[in-house]
């Protein structure tokens, strides 16, 4: 019976597991003949230890067992096999071991397995994505790519939900080359294949395309692939606008082949090739260098392209027929296959005719003035700068004069811009004329000359420009009109006074300086203490503009007593510098200096608040008097001085009334209807106004009776001369007396003695400054005075002898 079944059987001893019987089949699965099978051991098929523990363990077959495994056959091959154990009640027990061979079975299954691992393989590594769908519309898989491209949220890739998915689809989408339907809708799935555009949200482009499923050549579903084509639609839009920009480019560009012969060519080209047949000819016949000669232009730029740059560079459109010869700037890049190699090329022609022209004449501009048509400073520098390299080598000297003009700013002011203009011309002309051939005259701008003169020794030199005074000094006739120009002359000498053009135009202009400073209409030549005094100068001018924010300038007040009560009634604001390496610097060296540098107006600005300050704390203490500042000319003339002034007593809380500005005459007599204006607009505020050092200068006494000036200060050069000296004492008397009868109060600078102060009183003066009473003193120190003064009303009574008694001085060095 065993023998006839078609599956191997082994019956085996129940106790000791050894072969009792082995069918025929069983050889052709095992390998081992019946015989031979016999008395064996079941461990001989054990191909693992799963199968051996299984053995030795009776639990596990007791109550027949069923399973997949593999057996080691005789050959020691393994063979898979279906495995069926059952127990038999005999005597002895016995089990029945039967297997049917399941390797081809195993074998198909690997191999489908593997086959489906290779399809959702290439699904998932496509790089398109893919969306399956059945006939109804419903999704049946769809590949991670898909997910990405619609970047679909985890929530509808955890859960089954094909209208959500659809829905978000369709949210995405702004627009298509056709309507996204859902797929739902869709008519007829098995149609052939289909491909739309979607516009996404994001700015994506993706391409749909659609076919049919088909099974056994019915359709079973349908098949979606997206691909996002962003790239290749930026690339096609491109492709397209590069075509629009060759067409309507104004520059002329051509397309060359691999040999530089023209293919293809624009409309700009054409028109610059005056519509001549170019396409297959070489493009490097079509341009030659400046100066005509045959050039190998794709030779050149071959080596370019061969360093993976491009080759550019002027050249000329050669004449051809009634073509003329035209400049052009070329630009030749080549276009590379993907394997590095030059296939094509593209060149750029500009016509650069009018550019051209532009350019010579801007550097006819670059080194010429534009004015006079005379070499500029750059010109120059180029010239002296080869010379210097000659003179060097052959050991010889030149000179440089540096020429200005007199008070050309008359003519301009006077006649026009445009007549000075017409002179500038004249003069230069008439300067040309006296030089040599090797020589150079340059301007360097306004009315400053330059000239170099080759070969020159200081005794040629001193010649030269005594020849130029007096040609200057001949008249000039313009428009019916004759007049003379002055001018000055500085002299330096190569190489004694400097090695360098800018060192030699800087000596020649410090002594062309000190002939201005001589009276002008001369020449000088440059000595080293010229530079001497300028570097100290300019050290003073540079510590001075760095002394406020230091804080080494301060404000002291010099008092101003009443003659007869002998109290204080005033202070005069004076600025004092302390310099920690100049040492006390005098106002009579620093206040001209800022007046020249335009400084002043800061210092007096500064000055102005401090005072202002100082006077409201005098009047918050109880011991108010009124405080006297200077104005600079320069201050008084700027057009916000009065907005200003009313801003600073704003901040200080000082009623106007304690404040007087002390002005100069020279002031009120320039621009008189404007200094007129201001000075009532600054007595309408009720601050006073007084005439600083009246009678030092020209005075038109007219003034006093038509401005609103409130006291005159008479100039200490009158008061030195007090008592004994009969003309100091007339022009004394005359100010007071002349000051009463305008009802103007009268100040009396420069006391030093109280016989000059007995003689001012014995004219009726009202007041007087000087070291009799104190010098000019620091803030806090005149403050304390001011509260003594308060508690002791005749403490400035002075005594018999003269002598003053003051606290204001004890301690305190007078300059």
């Amino acid at each position: 019976m065993l023998d006839g079944l078609q599956e191997a059987v082994w019956l085996l001893d129940a106790q000791t597991l050894r072969v009792l019987h082995a069918n025929a089949e069983s050889m052709a699965l095992t390998g081992y003949e019946a015989q031979t099978a016999l008395g064996l051991h079941v461990d001989v098929l054990c191909d693992t230890l799963v199968q051996k523990t299984f053995w030795q363990d009776a639990s596990n077959w007791r109550y027949g067992a069923r399973f997949l495994s593999q057996i080691l056959r005789s050959d020691g091959l393994s063979c898979a096999v279906e495995m069926s154990v059952r127990w038999l009640d005999a005597s002895p027990a016995m089990l029945l071991l039967s297997m049917l061979d399941r390797s081809q079975q195993l074998a198909h299954e690997v191999e489908l397995e593997t086959l489906l691992a290779e399809m959702r393989a290439t699904l998932e590594s496509t790089a398109d994505g893919i969306l399956v769908c059945d006939l109804k519309g419903g999704i049946r898989a769809f590949n991670h790519r898909f997910a990405q491209l619609w970047q679909l949220p985890s929530e509808l890739l955890t859960q089954r939900d094909d209208a959500a998915i659809f829905a978000f689809l369709e949210s995405q989408t702004i627009s298509s080359g056709s309507e996204f339907t859902l797929l739902q809708e869709a008519p007829d799935l098995s149609a052939p294949e289909i491909t739309e555009v979607l516009q996404l949200r994001q700015g994506r482009v993706i391409e749909r395309r659609s076919v049919p499923q088909l099974s056994r050549g019915v359709a079973i579903g349908r098949i979606y692939s997206f691909r996002d084509i962003t790239a290749e639609s930026l690339a096609a839009s491109e492709q397209r606008l590069a075509a629009r920009v060759f067409e309507s480019s104004l520059d002329g560009i051509f397309i060359a082949d691999e040999m530089g012969r023209i293919v293809q060519i624009n409309p700009a080209g054409r028109r610059l090739l005056q519509e001549a047949h170019v396409l297959g000819q070489s493009a490097c016949e079509l341009f030659e260098p400046d100066d005509g000669e045959a050039m190998d232009l794709l030779a050149l730029a071959q080596v370019r392209w061969e360093t993976g740059g491009f080759w550019e560079g002027d050249l000329w459109l050669r004449a051809d027929g009634d073509r003329p010869r035209c400049a052009v700037w070329l630009s030749w890049v080549p276009l590379r296959d993907g394997y590095g190699c030059v296939v094509q090329s593209i060149g750029f022609i500009r016509d650069m005719t009018q550019q051209r022209s532009a350019q010579k004449k801007i550097e006819e501009l670059a080194f010429h003035d534009a004015l006079t048509g005379l070499p500029n400073r750059l010109s120059l520098t180029h010239y002296v700068q080869a010379c210097i390299v000659q003179a060097q080598r052959t050991n010889e000297s030149f000179s440089i004069l540096f020429l200005d003009l007199d008070r050309f700013k008359i003519i301009n002011d006077s006649l026009g811009h445009d007549f000075g203009d017409r002179v500038l011309r004249l003069v230069a002309e008439r300067l040309g004329g006296l030089l040599r051939p090797n020589d150079m005259l340059c301007r360097l701008g306004g009315d400053e000359f330059v000239l170099y003169l080759h070969g020159c020794s200081g005794e040629d030199a001193a010649k030269v420009a005594e020849r130029i005074l007096e040609s200057m000094r001949q008249p000039f006739m313009l428009d019916g009109l004759g007049f003379s120009v002055q001018c000055s002359i500085g002299a330096a000498q190569f190489p004694a006074d400097g090695m360098t053009l800018d060192e030699l135009i800087r000596q020649a202009d410090i002594a062309m300086y000190r002939v201005k400073e001589r009276g002008r209409g001369n020449f000088s030549f440059y000595q080293p203490q010229m530079s001497t005094g300028l570097l100290s100068r300019m050290k003073l001018e540079h510590a001075m503009r760095q002394a406020l924010d230091k804080g080494h300038m301060a404000v002291y007040f010099q008092p101003q007593v009443h003659i007869q009560s002998q109290r204080i009634v005033a202070a005069e604001a004076l600025l004092r510098w302390t310099d920690p390496d100049l040492g006390v610097v005098s106002p009579a060296v620093f206040i001209p200096l800022a007046e020249e540098s335009g400084y002043v107006v800061a210092l007096d600005a500064w000055v102005l608040e401090q005072s202002l300050k100082e006077a409201a704390h005098w009047l918050a203490q109880g011991t108010p008097v009124k405080v006297s500042v200077n104005v600079s000319a320069l201050e008084f003339r700027q057009p916000d001085f009065v907005e200003r002034l009313v801003q600073v007593l704003h901040a200080s809380g000082l009623p106007p009334q304690w404040l007087e500005l002390e002005l100069t005459e020279s002031i009120l007599l320039q621009d008189v209807q404007e200094m007129s204006m201001r000075v009532h607009q600054i007595a309408e505020l009720g601050v006073g106004l007084v005439i600083d050092d009246f009678g030092t200068g020209y005075s038109n006494l007219s003034y006093l009776k038509k401005l609103p000036i409130s006291k005159i200060k008479i100039d200490q050069s009158f008061v030195r001369g007090l008592p004994h000296e009969a003309e100091d004492k007339a022009i004394v008397g005359a100010i007071i007396s002349m000051g009463q009868a305008l009802g103007l109060e009268t100040v009396a600078e420069g006391v030093e003695t109280q016989q000059q102060c007995t003689s001012i009183a014995q004219m009726r003066g009202d007041y007087y400054q000087g070291y009799l009473c104190s010098p000019a003193v620091p803030a806090p120190q005149f403050r304390e005075r001011l509260l003594q003064q308060s508690a002791q009303p005749g403490h400035w009574s002075l005594p018999a002898d003269g002598v003053p008694i003051s606290p204001l001085i004890q301690g305190h060095t007078v300059d």
